[in-house]
């Protein structure tokens, strides 16, 4: 039989379009052939004959007899399996040198029991994989392998598509996939050149092998269309053999494409986004930084029309190299990313040295013209609005906030017609914030005052003593909101404390809603606060006023406190005693070696104390227009769903603004949102995302040559990139092992019998494998980082110690 009721197929059958008959390896074992590509003979068991529980056995032999007996492969091939989100790298068993009719018959009733092991459930519910899966079995001829291993067509450490990867060690490839071996490693560009990829003179591979695998991996990337992880080995003829191919599920996607060679770093971390945004979030982020950028004559420059926003898997990346580029600007980028971290600035030193980069402008960043033309006004003004801050802060502190309230009242949005209405209001609802000078202003000045101590106070105060001067203050709109969440827990009565703090979030939220919660006093919360939430400048996020189980989690959170001076509102109170007394004993020490400094310091000092706390305004403000953005866009896509045009209301978010603009006018956009988001389902997964990305999508952290090993530093081999720090947990046998969260699991070895673990582990460490094992690869998957091949980790690491695991490094330190 060939049709899709059949129960074996020749493996020359079947493809990607019969992946559900024969699951993920054999569809893509059948593409290969169809490509030309040199795969051992064989056959594959289908899923039907799994639904039914029964093995054929007259059929399974037959198609054993027609191959000639004799030594075969029995494979898994799982319809949840070698997929392009997700690799199931050896969650299903498989079986090499079987010889003979009943132990052929054996492995394929042991390869269908692994699908329903517990490292298999763990791994499909870790992966979100709530279908059904099923089990076909793939059925090969043995290859007599002199040498064995796994090609990767893009260098799934570092992330960079021009490179590829071999894994290689004699025999057969089982040992580097399960990673009971130290594997030969090589790393090979695009194309051979004289001086590359040299084999070591004890390595398994010759040039002419590597040669032939590069060339192999080109063709095989460019048939599937993506970047793959190809299994193969070389025969005692020399001939090539490819085994398996499916996606590099771990690579995090590619910028778009661009003619030169680009440098993006992940902004969305400075706005709280540890999630991937929504298109519609996205979108509308962009959207506002072209406003700004458009209001403050910037637009066109180093950063383009909105701020150098570029999505990278929907996360917020923004371009940095024509800065680096500009022979004016580029020796400031690294104290300009000082704000971003130390990890950022690392980066950036190490860019102003990479020649690809080098300075080829010259001139301002940005448009000279309409920058002197917004100079004209902005200095003056500039000038105006310092004086009078500094002078009346408590008046422009008044300003700011009432400025906030209206901006408030105009964000709110009138009864409109039509969904076209209600988008054009949408898009331009963030013009008033990006005009707001009486909130930027004070904002702004805040900030600046709060940061002149550290200059004015060098080598009299320390960076800890600054940092008290700037705690517990006063008019930050996010410290009041906390400080009044935990008024409203303080006044609760003894019933409702019981309710809500035995009472699951999610219910108390959904008896919020539905109108049969005591009333505690949330409403007027939600009337002040409601349009917050995590994520929030995410407008594809919901808002509190919404779902307000976080509030009532926190709430809970709130109730487990019962000594009074662990309280909020008290350690609030401390720290602003703290902060006054700091100010006078700083200006105390000051004044008897810099007076004229030190009345100076006082003075920011003072000033920043009634000022800074206003850095939170501009936010706060600017989610008003973000929340009725939402709004808008839920009830065009309310009006679209019924025109058949989205599956649910919901589905808007998953489009970008231009795109929903084509829904209400008549684009059916179901395929396009169901696309999006599933995709996003897929990035919410993704444990780790690249601070800072080149265009060919290299990870430029994970390809930062390693820096010499810390003393008492155990080295060993990068295998899934990250860092690390917990206790360890030694572990000779997964069978009865547990994995604290935060605990880094440290092995001799792991096959796919340990991955469960993976799931509560922090890192990994083993002593011997592959970058291309199972174990580094699901460690890959579940974005924790591991370093392999560390010589006796085993025995100098002890259960209890905590230890530092640095991939990028290649090493393990014992704090």
């Amino acid at each position: 039989m060939t049709g899709d009721d059949a129960v074996v197929l020749d493996l020359a059958q079947v493809g990607a379009s019969r992946i559900e008959l024969v699951g993920g390896k054999a569809a893509g074992l059948g593409e290969l052939i169809e490509a030309g590509f040199r795969v051992p003979e064989g056959f594959c068991l289908t899923t039907r004959a799994h639904a039914s529980g029964e093995v054929p056995e007259q059929q399974v032999l037959d198609a054993y007899r027609r191959l000639g007996g004799g030594r075969v492969a029995v494979r898994s091939s799982a319809t949840a399996e070698d997929l392009p989100e997700a690799s199931f790298a050896g969650q299903q068993d498989t079986f090499l040198n079987v010889s003979g009719e009943q132990e052929l018959l054996s492995a394929i009733r042991r390869c269908w029991d692994s699908l329903n092991s517990e490292r298999a459930i763990a791994y499909r519910e870790a992966n979100g994989f709530t279908a059904e899966a099923r089990m076909a079995v793939v059925v090969q001829r043995m290859v007599d392998a002199k040498v064995a291993g796994v090609l990767f067509t893009a260098n799934p450490l570092t992330g960079t598509r021009s490179e590829m990867v071999v894994d290689a060690a004699p025999g057969l490839g089982d040992v580097v996939v399960d990673g009971s071996v130290i594997a030969d490693h090589y790393v090979l560009g695009g194309s051979p050149t004289p001086d590359e990829d040299r084999p070591r003179t004890d390595g398994c591979l010759d040039r002419e092998q590597l040669d032939a695998l590069r060339d192999a991996g080109s063709r095989v990337q460019e048939s599937f269309g993506s970047p793959q992880d190809v299994e193969w080995a070389i025969d005692r003829d020399g001939e090539l053999w490819l085994l398996q191919s499916r996606a590099v599920t771990t690579l995090f996607p590619l910028p778009p494409r661009t003619e030169d060679l680009r440098v993006y770093f992940e902004m969305g971390h400075m706005q709280g986004m540890t999630r991937p945004w929504t298109p519609a979030g996205m979108s509308a982020m962009t959207h506002g930084a072209k406003l700004w950028m458009e209001s403050a004559g910037l637009a066109g420059g180093a950063f383009g029309d909105a701020m150098g926003i570029v999505p990278v898997g929907d996360r917020l990346f923004m371009d940095f190299s024509d800065l680096l580029r500009n022979k004016r600007f580029r020796s400031r980028l690294p104290q300009m990313m000082e704000v971003y971290g130390p990890r950022n600035v690392a980066i950036v030193q190490r860019l102003l040295d990479d020649p690809r980069f080098a300075p080829t402008r010259s001139g301002l960043p940005f448009p000279a013209g309409p920058l002197l033309r917004k100079s004209l006004t902005v200095v003056p003004k500039a000038k105006f609005e310092i004086m009078r801050t500094l002078a009346f802060p408590d008046a422009a502190r008044a300003r700011a906030f009432r400025a906030t309230e209206q901006l408030r009242h105009q964000a709110q949005a009138p009864e409109f017609h039509n969904s076209e209405q209600r988008l054009r209001f949408a898009e331009e609802v963030q013009r008033d914030f990006m005009t707001a000078s009486d909130v930027i202003w004070p904002l702004f000045i805040g900030i600046l005052v709060g940061q002149l101590p550290k200059s004015l106070l060098k080598g009299v105060a320390s960076s800890a003593e600054l940092d008290a001067v700037l705690g517990g203050l006063p008019h930050n709109v996010t410290t009041e909101m906390d400080l009044a969440l935990w008024r409203l827990t303080s006044e609760l009565g003894e019933e409702e404390r019981t309710l809500l703090s035995s009472t699951p979030p999610a219910e108390l939220a959904a008896r919020y809603r539905a109108g049969t919660l005591p009333d505690i006093g949330l409403a007027d919360f939600l009337d002040r606060y409601g349009h917050r939430a995590p994520a929030e400048v995410d407008v594809g996020r919901p808002r509190w006023a919404e779902d307000p189980t976080q509030i009532f989690d926190t709430i809970a959170a709130y109730l487990k406190i019962t000594d009074p001076e662990q309280a909020p509102d008290r350690r609030f109170e401390r720290a602003a005693a703290r902060a006054e007394a700091t100010i006078d004993e700083l200006y105390e020490r000051a004044r008897r070696r810099r007076p004229i400094r030190a009345r100076l310091a006082r003075f920011c000092m003072r000033r920043a104390r009634k000022l800074t706390g206003l850095r939170e305004l501009g936010k706060f403000a600017w989610l008003y227009s973000l929340q009725t953005v939402r709004e808008q866009l839920l009830l065009i896509g309310d009006d679209l769903t019924r025109q058949g045009r989205l599956e649910q209301a919901g589905d808007v978010m998953f489009l970008e603004l231009d795109e929903i603009r084509a829904a209400v006018r008549g684009t059916d956009q179901r395929g396009l949102a169901g696309e999006r988001k599933a995709f996003y389902d897929r990035e919410v997964r993704r444990r780790s995302v690249p601070i800072a990305l080149l265009s060919d999508g290299t990870d430029l952290e994970a390809a930062a040559p390693a820096e010499p090993a810390a003393d008492g530093a155990m080295t060993g081999l990068g295998a899934s990139p990250g860092k690390a720090t917990g206790p360890a947990r030694v572990v000779h046998d997964p069978a009865n092992a547990r994995i604290e969260p935060g605990e880094i699991l440290v092995a001799t070895t792991t096959d796919p019998g340990w991955t469960p673990l993976f799931m509560t582990a922090a890192g990994l460490v083993t002593e011997t494998g592959s970058p291309m094992a199972h174990g580094p690869t699901v460690a890959r998957e579940y974005g924790i980082p591991a370093v392999i091949c560390v010589r006796d980790a085993t025995t100098a690491i002890t259960t209890g110690q905590v230890i530092t695991v640095d991939a990028a490094a290649g090493t393990v330190t014992p704090e």
